[in-house]
């Protein structure tokens, strides 16, 4: 189809089932509960609680205002990303010719490189989706701090239902950004096809590599579990839900 090979059909398949077996890993199954990100659900409901029993929550409001910034900065990158790629869908014949004199010799068609170049397109929309939402989210979760109860009524069943509620909106919050986010690893490993099949499940395998370590490996998912290394000192993240 569109003059697309076995290695092409083979490479696409790997990079769709790599984000697809990341995603599900990482949300889904128990051992993504040890990932970087659920670590964190665990952090957010203790300085849920914490709020709750501070009479003044400025620094409350200021901690989900930089968390909005950092989402409406992707979400607005996004479009960046969107419009560059659909200026590489109208420049094809330039594009393609100054390939063609590349060392490398790139050998596509017209038809093959609109669709990768429509494919990445997608990429970045779900991207914006996904960071637009979770710019909305953040917002409620504003409105959720400001309707937080007072200190003194810490310990009513209304105020316990409201740290789930809150915690829970910003579990969500996180967990839209993640994947906007994970879809910008994915965009750049994409880019790989664009060279060649070959190059294409080799910059998958890198992304894939790079963000598995992160979030099971790396030196912030150690700082998390040093509660675990204290003789005594409870995990912080008994309560957590994977994906956040």
């Amino acid at each position: 189809m569109l003059g697309f090979g076995t290695l092409d059909a083979i490479a696409a398949a790997f990079f769709v089932l790599a984000w697809l077996g990341y995603h599900t890993t990482v949300e889904s199954s128990l051992f993504g509960r040890r990932s970087l990100n659920s670590l964190m659900h665990g952090y957010r409901r203790v300085w849920v609680e914490t709020m709750l029993r501070r009479d003044v929550r400025m620094v409350d409001t200021q901690i989900n205002a930089s968390l909005q910034n950092g989402t409406a900065f992707f979400a607005s990158t996004s479009l960046f990303a969107i419009g560059g790629a659909l200026t590489l869908l109208r420049a094809t014949e330039d594009v393609l010719t100054l390939f063609a004199d590349l060392p490398f010799g790139l050998e596509t068609t017209k038809a093959q490189w609109e669709m990768k170049v429509i494919g990445l397109v997608v990429i970045f929309v779900y991207a914006f989706f996904k960071f637009a939402w979770s710019y909305r989210l953040f917002n409620y979760a504003a409105i959720l701090i400001g309707a937080t109860p007072p200190p003194a009524e810490a310990e009513t069943d209304e105020a316990k239902a409201h740290v789930l509620r809150l915690t829970g909106m910003l579990t969500d919050a996180g967990k839209q950004f993640n994947r906007g986010q994970r879809a910008f690893f994915f965009a750049l490993a994409y880019v790989g096809w664009f060279v060649s099949p070959v190059v294409l499940v080799v910059t998958t395998a890198a992304a894939l590599f790079a963000m598995a370590q992160r979030q099971f490996s790396s030196p912030a998912h150690d700082a998390l579990l040093a509660s675990e290394r204290i003789e005594g000192l409870p995990p912080a993240d008994k309560s957590r839900t994977p994906g956040a």
